[in-house]
C-alpha cells in the first residue's frame, strides 16, 4: 500500500520499482466470468516466485474486453490478495477521462501503490494530446503513474515526447514497450538519470552494458511466471542480479535463453497470426502449462488451436527439462 505523498512519488518510485515485476493475465471461467479463484491462485503462484510486484489489467490483462465493473472487480481481488505487503499497480487506461478517472480513485482507495496508463486510443493522434490527458490523470490522483508506450494504442510517443510526459511531476517514468530498439535506447539516454525507464526484455539490459546505462526494474512481463517454477525461479534470480549491476551471461545462457527462444518463436507466431495484436492467447495458454489457471480470451481475439496448444506445450516441457 502507497505510503508517500504526491511531491515523493519519485522517491518512492526509485526504492520501490526494482527487479522483476510481472503482468497478470485476467482468467476467466468456461462461462467467460472472470475467474476470481483462479487469479488469486495465480497470484500466490507468482509471488512464491520471488517476483517483486505485479500489475493488472494491462494489455495481456485483456482490459479491453473487461466491462468497468469486471477492472475494479479485478482490482478489488488484486489489492486483497497482496494484502498491502506485495506492491502493484493498476492500468487505467481508457478513452472516457471519466472512467479514467474512475478508476485511478478507485485503484487509490483500495490500497494500490502505482498507476499505469496509455494514449486513450481512436482519436488522439498527436503527442500533445497525449501530454495533456496524462495531466488530467496526474491531477487527479496522488499515486505515481508509468506511462505505457506502445503501438497497441494507436501512437507511440517519440523520446521528446516521452520527457514532456516524465516532466509532470507525479509520472515517475515509462514503460518502453514500443518494440522500437532505437527508441528504447534513446528513452534511456535521454530521460534515464530523471526517470526510471523500463523496457519489458532482456535485451535492452545486455544493450545498456554496452552503450551505458543501466535498468532498475522489469516493468513488467509474462516471463517471471511463464519461464519459473517453484525451486527454479531462475528468471527472477536472473532479474534481480542483472538489476544490481551483475548482468551474468553464463546464467542467462544456462537457464534462461532456451526458454526464451521458445517464447520468441511463439511469440512472433502469435503476434503475426492476430496481425499484431498482443498474444494473450499464447501466454494464458502458457500459464495452464505451467499450473495456472488461464481460460480463453475474450473475442475478438483468437484462441490457440487445440493443434498449437499440444505443440506448444512439448517445446516448453523440453525447454524447461533443459534448464
Amino acid at each position: 500500500m502507497a505510503e508517500y505523498t504526491k511531491n515523493e512519488a519519485m522517491g518512492w518510485a526509485r526504492e520501490n520499482l526494482r527487479g522483476q515485476w510481472t503482468t497478470l493475465m485476467t482468467p476467466f471461467t468456461s462461462d467467460d466470468e472472470f475467474d476470481e479463484q483462479g487469479m488469486r491462485s495465480n497470484i500466490q503462484h507468482i509471488r512464491a516466485l520471488g517476483t517483486q510486484g505485479a500489475g493488472c489489467t494491462w494489455g495481456m490483462g485483456e482490459f479491453w474486453s473487461l466491462t468497468l465493473e469486471e477492472r475494479m472487480r479485478v482490482f478489488d481481488v488484486v489489492a486483497d490478495e497482496a494484502g498491502g505487503e506485495w506492491p502493484i499497480a493498476a492500468h487505467v487506461t481508457h478513452t472516457s477521462y471519466k472512467d479514467m478517472i474512475a478508476l485511478a480513485k478507485h485503484a487509490e482507495e483500495i490500497g494500490f501503490d502505482l498507476l499505469i496508463c496509455a494514449a486513450p486510443y481512436f482519436v488522439t493522434k498527436t503527442e500533445e494530446q497525449v501530454v495533456d490527458w496524462m495531466r488530467v490523470l496526474a491531477d487527479n490522483t496522488n499515486l505515481a503513474i508509468m506511462y505505457y508506450n506502445s503501438p497497441q494504442f494507436g501512437i507511440v510517443m517519440s523520446a521528446q515526447g516521452l520527457g514532456q510526459i516524465c516532466s509532470i511531476p507525479n509520472v515517475v517514468g515509462v514503460k518502453e514497450a514500443s518494440f522500437n530498439q532505437e527508441l528504447s535506447i534513446e528513452a534511456h539516454q535521454l530521460l534515464g538519470r530523471d526517470a526510471i525507464i523500463s523496457t519489458p526484455d532482456e535485451w535492452i539490459m545486455f544493450k545498456g552494458r554496452e552503450l551505458g546505462f543501466e535498468q532498475q526494474v522489469m516493468f513488467a512481463n509474462t516471463s517471471d511466471w511463464r519461464f519459473d517454477r517453484p525451486g527454479k525461479n531462475y528468471y527472477n534470480q536472473f532479474i534481480d542480479k542483472a538489476m544490481r549491476g551483475d548482468l551474468d551471461d553464463e546464467f542467462y545462457d544456462k537457464h534462461v535463453r532456451p526458454i526464451k527462444a521458445v517464447s520468441d518463436k511463439w511469440w512472433a507466431s502469435t503476434v503475426q497470426k492476430a496481425n499484431g495484436a498482443l498474444p494473450a492467447p499464447l501466454c494464458k495458454y502458457w500459464g495452464e502449462v505451467m499450473g495456472m489457471a488461464g481460460g480463453h480470451v475474450r473475442q475478438p481475439h483468437i484462441n490457440l488451436s487445440d493443434a498449437e496448444k499440444a505443440e506448444l506445450k512439448s517445446e516448453v516441457e523440453a525447454a524447461l527439462d533443459q534448464i
